[in-house]
């Protein structure tokens, strides 16, 4: 190793003092800037806001208390009553991740709304079921009988496909996701479309008498599982983009946190306390880059049967 080159005579001739106190401002500046560099890695994400549909039900309090105690985050449920405002206040920043919809219904709303929201997880596939307080089976229901079903797009075609498998109705070609009712060929009951979060009000104000009402509606109506006369099958094939996500924008979509967030729905305790509230629903685990790659192949379709 070759010595160190000689002081410059003007760094000589310095007093040792004034040599002594610029090496400790130096050693400062470099805890300062080190200190300022490690900064970011400090400043984790460390509180998310979550928009959800079903902020009451149990399963979040263990998700949120799961959520601080294991990945040290902060999780603020927003609750929404009306579909249509979750993916509208993601896509603004009022919330960061929401968790409301399925697969087919984001993909229709990033169709028609021109935006770009992405699932980063999966929670469950819920069966959509149709509740009467008034008979406990479908062959009760006597023709003319009004049926209110959701009028959002998707819900409603999927709640055409439930009454068509009732034997309640005939869709053109046999329906499909995008089914709407000028689709109906034939029918026993008529169809009354309303605001998915009014079906339950309008069966048990006695307005209709049967409705299509989705699950969390139907729990927070306080609806008995022995008031669904029928439901489809959450476990089928066709069920399948039906599996409901957390969903977050586009540029979020690698956020570890936010991933984190959504793959501990799975987490056993959540699960447990999950399979109280919503005993019919089944969970699933699907990657974030597989539901992506699904959400793009619907939105094809939602592009399709609007053109």
């Amino acid at each position: 190793m070759p010595a160190s080159p000689p002081l410059s005579p003007a760094v000589a001739r310095r007093p040792l003092g004034w040599v002594v106190a610029a090496l400790v401002l130096v050693v400062a500046l470099t805890i300062a800037v080190g200190a300022l560099g490690a900064r970011p890695a400090v400043a984790a994400t460390k509180e998310v806001s979550i928009g959800v549909a079903d902020k009451s039900l149990p399963y979040w309090k263990t998700y949120v208390a799961l959520a601080k105690s294991k990945l040290g985050v902060t999780v603020r449920l927003v609750n929404f009553s009306d579909y249509s405002l979750p993916n509208p206040a993601l896509e603004q920043g009022q919330v960061d991740i929401n968790q409301f919809q399925h697969i087919q219904y984001l993909a229709n709303y990033n169709v028609t709304a021109g935006d770009d929201l992405q699932p980063i997880g999966a929670t469950a596939i819920y069966p959509l079921p149709l509740y009467s307080t008034s008979v406990t089976k479908v062959s009760k229901l006597r023709r003319g009988d009004e049926v209110a079903i959701p009028n959002d797009a998707i819900n409603e075609a999927r709640a055409l496909l439930v009454l068509q498998s009732a034997k309640l109705l005939k869709l053109k070609g046999g329906g499909n996701a995008f089914s709407t009712t000028s689709d109906i060929t034939s029918h026993k009951v008529d169809v009354r479309p309303v605001d998915a979060s009014q079906t339950a009000n309008a069966l048990q104000q006695g307005s209709v008498r049967a409705a299509i009402v989705n699950v969390n509606y139907a729990t927070s109506a306080g609806l008995a599982k022995k008031d669904a006369i029928f439901q489809d099958d959450p476990s089928s094939k066709s069920a399948a983009p039906y599996v409901n996500i957390f969903a977050t924008t586009a540029a979020q979509k690698k956020n570890a946190t936010y991933l984190k967030l959504a793959k501990l729905f799975q987490d056993k305790a959540v699960q447990k306390v999950f399979a109280r509230d919503y005993p019919d629903a089944v969970s699933k685990k699907t990657s974030a880059a597989t539901l992506q790659k699904e959400l793009a192949a619907v939105e094809k379709d939602a592009e399709n049967a609007a053109r």
